[in-house]
């Protein structure tokens, strides 16, 4: 999987309706996630700079993290991104929340600006170790939102760690997919690129390909209407994606990252079994064009959670708080007010 770094567009219309995505008729039915009122958020600003970002030590881990000013709630929410993504990912989506939350977009080590870890580790297991040690430091529950591989990190520790969790948001979690699907790659020559006597020839001609290129290949993998997408956005996309290309430990970090998450879906008790561990106010968003993970496992992911809830975006794909920050925003605030009021 490769995902975007800094990419947005604003909702379109018809892409939040909320309709509920197929399932296996085995499944009993997910319940659905209540929205608030469009009116407790501000307007979407569709140039919105990436928030201010700074190195931040907490609980012995440091990680390049990005805040949004201070809101009103006591509760702050901290973002986590999705595999080759970073805190820029949620530039939108936390706009949106900062008059409710304090936002604290992370960049996962050896992801975004964030340095490697000592270890040098940065599979999902070590990754989760990290954000469990750096929510204990905060001394407070968070409203965790993640991400993709994001959120199998965010569900691990709040299966492990649930006093450090007050609600978790899943958006296009990472459960187990193991679907070999060429079209779940940017650029199937990745896939050639396997292939021992083939290695050497598709390495020169991905070496070829452009940062345009590049993006436009992420756009394609992980938006529903990649279309969509503004020209200052690929714009930002592409310095992104420089940015990261010019960090020595950054190819090391997506392929461990990778290949421990495809390990752990094959090896080991997995995400299922820690996704039924989660005790905390639980919210699942899936777009119902998601390419990478199959839309199919949104309802299992909402029931196998004992407080999920679940809210299907059917003509969304990969990073719906990217594709429709409005209606993700009203989805995660729905969350908030229901755990507040002791409804979910």
């Amino acid at each position: 999987m490769v995902l975007p770094s800094l990419l947005g567009s604003g909702d379109r219309a018809g892409a939040g309706t909320g309709r509920q995505l197929a399932a296996p008729a085995a499944l009993p039915p997910a319940r659905v996630a209540p929205l608030a009122d469009a009116g407790e958020l501000p307007p979407l600003d569709p140039r919105q700079l990436p928030w201010p970002g700074r190195e931040m030590t907490s609980g012995g881990v440091t990680m390049h993290v990005r805040e949004t000013p201070a809101g009103t709630g006591d509760t702050p929410a901290v973002y986590v991104h999705g595999l080759s993504g970073s805190a820029t990912n949620f530039t939108d989506l936390a706009a949106q929340l900062a008059p409710h939350a304090p936002g604290l977009a992370l960049d996962l080590p050896g992801f975004g600006r964030s340095r490697p870890l000592s270890s040098g580790l940065y599979t999902p297991a070590a990754q989760a170790d990290a954000l469990l040690c750096f929510l204990a430091g905060q001394g407070r529950p968070v409203h965790l939102v993640g991400n993709s591989l994001g959120g199998a990190i965010s569900l691990m520790v709040a299966a492990r760690r649930p006093e450090l969790v007050r609600s978790l948001t899943l958006l296009a979690p990472a459960m187990p997919d193991r679907r070999p699907d060429p079209r779940r790659v940017s650029d199937p020559r990745l896939l050639l690129a396997l292939i021992p006597w083939l290695r050497a020839r598709v390495g020169r001609q991905l070496a070829e390909i452009t940062p345009r290129q590049s993006v436009e290949q992420m756009l394609r993998l992980c938006f529903g209407d990649p279309s969509a997408v503004p020209e200052h956005r690929i714009l930002e996309a592409i310095e992104e994606l420089g940015l990261r290309s010019r960090q020595p430990w950054a190819r090391e970090a997506l392929l461990q990252a990778a290949k421990g998450m495809f390990r752990g879906w094959f090896v080991g008790p997995g995400l299922w079994s820690a996704a039924a561990k989660v005790t905390v106010p639980t919210l699942v968003i899936w777009g119902g064009r998601d390419r990478l993970m199959a839309p199919r496992l949104a309802r299992r992911t909402t029931v196998t959670l004992p407080r999920g809830r679940l809210l299907a975006l059917p003509e969304v794909g990969h990073v719906p708080q990217i594709e429709t920050p409005v209606t993700v925003a009203r989805a995660v605030l729905g969350l908030w007010r229901s755990v507040d009021a002791g409804q979910w």
